[in-house]
């Protein structure tokens, strides 16, 4: 039972940065109908801009860490205005290969700006850990789940509370209509891609120091973002905060009950079944985002 408990607890601690790729990945998808490719690299730019920020530069870690997600909102802005607003209107083919690109150069761009080498990020909590009982957690594994839980709870709030958030809810629903209506949909979709590539950034810049940081970590991530978006339902936030717990529960307990080396494929095993019982993921909602 204690062992079991400590994978509970792990799992919850890793599902809030998981929730944050697959928030980020849905509202993209969702409300632009475009296929990110480029996900998992935002990710690791994330990871890479902690790495500056603090082992570079000197800056202190807790500031460090929203210039890392600032930057990473900036660059997707970017990736949008340069890449993907000529393209609007596209069909999705093209788009996906447009990402596909933007995947390859910022991959390439960072194995040549920080080399292959693995780097580590210094981080100020304490080596002891949290004992909480029979289980035991380290501090900086919390501070990562309370900022994850924060950044998600601030995600619906923008959403569901805000101008911002009811005309990217309009936009999903109905693009025509939503501008016929005053929206402005260049501005909603710049934001729309800011918005999830700072929620990438925000979970590479919180695993960063908890891991290693290096050039194809990215790959992976993207990956584990596409797929809690299919376990969650495509345009559900909800259902994409509750897929990426779901596998991290199933990669904690397929790692800790089956073997470490099947953790990735545990998770996607999952995935496979729900396809199988319902094609449309979990919690799919038709014409909403919230």
């Amino acid at each position: 039972m204690d062992q079991f408990l400590q994978h509970v607890l792990n799992a919850l601690i890793l599902g809030g940065t998981y929730a944050l790729l697959g928030i980020g990945l849905t509202l993209i998808f969702g409300i632009m109908r475009v296929v990110n490719f480029a996900h998992g690299e935002l990710y690791a730019f994330g990871a890479y801009m902690m790495y500056l920020w603090v082992m570079v530069l000197g800056t202190n870690f807790y500031l460090a860490l929203p210039l890392a997600v600032l930057l990473g909102v900036m660059l997707g802005a970017l990736m949008e205005f340069v890449l993907l607003r000529k393209m609007r209107g596209a069909d999705i083919d093209t788009t996906m290969l447009i990402m596909i690109g933007a995947w390859i150069a910022l991959q390439n761009t960072q194995q040549l700006t920080w080399t292959g080498v693995a780097k580590s990020i210094d981080s100020p909590f304490p080596t002891s850990p949290l004992v909480l009982g029979s289980v035991s957690v380290s501090w900086n594994r919390l501070f990562v789940f309370i900022v994850a839980l924060a950044l998600i709870g601030a995600t619906y709030v923008i959403i569901n509370r805000t101008r911002l958030g009811k005309a990217m809810r309009a936009t999903f629903q109905d693009r025509d209509t939503a501008a016929l209506m005053g929206v402005d949909i260049n501005r909603i979709y710049t934001a729309t891609f800011a918005l999830g590539s700072g929620l990438a950034a925000a979970a590479g810049a919180l695993l960063g120091p908890v891991f290693v940081v290096y050039p194809t970590m990215g790959d992976l991530a993207s990956l584990k973002a596409f797929a809690i978006v299919i376990l969650g339902g495509l345009g559900s936030i909800p259902g994409a905060t509750i897929g990426g717990f779901i596998l991290a529960f199933m990669e904690e307990l397929g790692a800790g009950y089956v073997s470490s080396g099947y953790r990735d494929a545990m998770g996607f095993l999952l995935i496979i079944i729900i396809l199988l019982v319902k094609p449309t993921g979990l919690f799919a909602q038709k014409e909403r985002i919230g």
